[in-house]
């Protein structure tokens, strides 16, 4: 089922990019995006294809992964409802720089590239606050992997499942006993560690009665002890 035009301005008011703009900015934007819904394992779109539309997941989830000849495949990021992903297609049409793939039964706006940049030119003011917005953006990555550089494997692993905790709670689950569908080695991933020395980190979690694991699963059961293991 497509989207309303007052569910994509609600949906478009959670997403960081559009941070700093008003109601009938996003309510233009709004009525240029279009519904497209994924099967689980579907891919979306793959590194190196052209890059001309961005999505915002209303239900479901997706990962960004990254492919090498040699067969491996890297997750790079998860996302859940509220995420956009593939948003520089909405500024050029430069090729896509990883893979996109449904992880479950996926529901989103789209907003082509075009469409987007039409609306810019029509709107100073809102290409003026996303630009404020995008600046933001840029700080708080740079904060980001500063913070991660000076951290060890267990910080960046507890880090990465207290962001995966605090998404589910988006999505309705409670303050304990929290379910993250994921497997080792994306956490490892998301970490930027080996997965040795990932799991190695979540068997001490397991054995503290914080995290009980299971296969592609875990069960947080108590986030709020994850903050003891991030420094």
């Amino acid at each position: 089922m497509g989207a309303t035009t007052e569910e994509a301005v609600a949906l478009l008011h959670g997403v960081g990019v559009f941070e700093t703009l008003a109601e009938p900015d996003l309510r233009q934007i709004a009525r240029v995006a279009v519904p497209r819904a994924f099967a689980p394992g579907e891919v979306i779109f793959r590194e190196g294809d052209a890059s001309d539309t961005c999505y915002v997941i209303r239900s479901g989830h997706a990962r960004a992964i990254r492919e090498h000849a040699d067969g491996r495949t890297i997750t790079l990021a998860h996302f859940g409802p509220g995420d956009i992903f593939g948003e520089l297609a909405i500024f050029d049409d430069e090729k896509r720089s990883a893979t996109l793939e449904a992880l479950d039964e996926l529901q989103t706006i789209a907003i082509s590239g075009p469409d987007f940049r039409r609306l810019l030119e029509e709107h100073a003011s809102m290409a003026v606050k996303l630009a404020v917005s995008l600046g933001r953006r840029l700080r708080e990555a740079n904060e980001r992997l500063t913070r991660q550089s000076f951290q060890t494997v267990q910080s960046r692993v507890a880090t990465v499942l207290g962001e995966l905790v605090e998404a589910a709670r988006k999505e309705g689950a409670g303050e304990r006993d929290v379910l993250v569908t994921i497997t080792q080695a994306d956490i490892a991933q998301l970490a930027g560690s080996s997965r040795e020395s990932a799991s190695r980190f979540l068997a001490v979690l397991e054995r503290a009665g914080v995290i009980t694991q299971g296969r592609g699963r875990i069960v947080v059961n108590d986030p709020a002890a994850l903050r003891g293991y991030v420094y």
